[in-house]
């Protein structure tokens, strides 16, 4: 870890080159934080951050192998105190919601800015929590709104997948009958007019993956 007054230590974790390039310039730029490490995907930075010990750890959501959520999640058993930013370009209310119960400290959209992403890395330093306020919002409604329940997320996974109420009885050893109680009760949680409905809304907040 960093002594007092030295630069804040970071190990950027991105697999596309060049966002992971532009993510190191930026922090560069900035005087008080030094970019210590990269990583293509999420072993190598699991990898890097024990050879290291970094400050904080920037970490995309999508990546090959182990997910964001996942390298946080394996960081925070290496050691609860450690500092993950997700970074993504995906805003998904439960992609939210699953990095920060994996112990995440900030949850910050591609499109930021180069001051919020420096800010970003100086708020958790401190021990703080980073939630830009549109993202904070839709986090809230979420923790407000009926989850999905196990069932309902197998249900609706088969869904996606394109399978018929039939199928998901067949696949899942339940009942034709239970599938459209899932199903009706799925379309009111997620106020969707439809199966087709239902599974876009899904990509978008995160229950469904692309």
């Amino acid at each position: 870890m960093s002594a007092p007054d030295s630069p804040i230590r970071v190990l950027v974790a991105d697999d596309h080159a060049v966002v992971r390039e532009g993510l190191v310039a930026i922090l560069n730029r900035q005087p008080d934080i030094r970019v210590i490490a990269e990583a293509s995907d999420g072993a190598s930075a699991l990898a890097s951050w024990d050879r290291l010990q970094p400050d904080v750890t920037l970490v995309d959501l999508r990546m090959p192998g182990l997910d964001g959520v996942e390298v946080t999640a394996a960081l925070h058993r290496r050691d609860p105190r450690s500092k993950v930013i997700i970074l993504t370009t995906f805003d998904g209310d439960e992609d939210i919601a699953r990095g920060l119960a994996a112990g995440a400290s900030a949850y910050l959209l591609k499109d930021a800015t180069a001051d919020e992403l420096a800010q970003s890395v100086r708020t958790v330093m401190r021990g703080d929590i980073y939630i830009p306020p549109a993202l904070a919002g839709r986090l809230a409604l979420h923790l407000q709104s009926d989850p999905l329940t196990a069932r309902e997320r197998d249900v609706l996974e088969e869904l996606g997948r394109g399978c018929s109420n039939r199928v998901i009885a067949e696949r899942l050893g339940i009942a034709e009958g239970t599938v459209k109680l899932h199903m009706k009760s799925i379309l009111s949680k997620l106020d969707a007019s439809s199966r087709a409905d239902a599974i876009v809304i899904a990509l978008k907040r995160g229950y469904l993956k692309p």
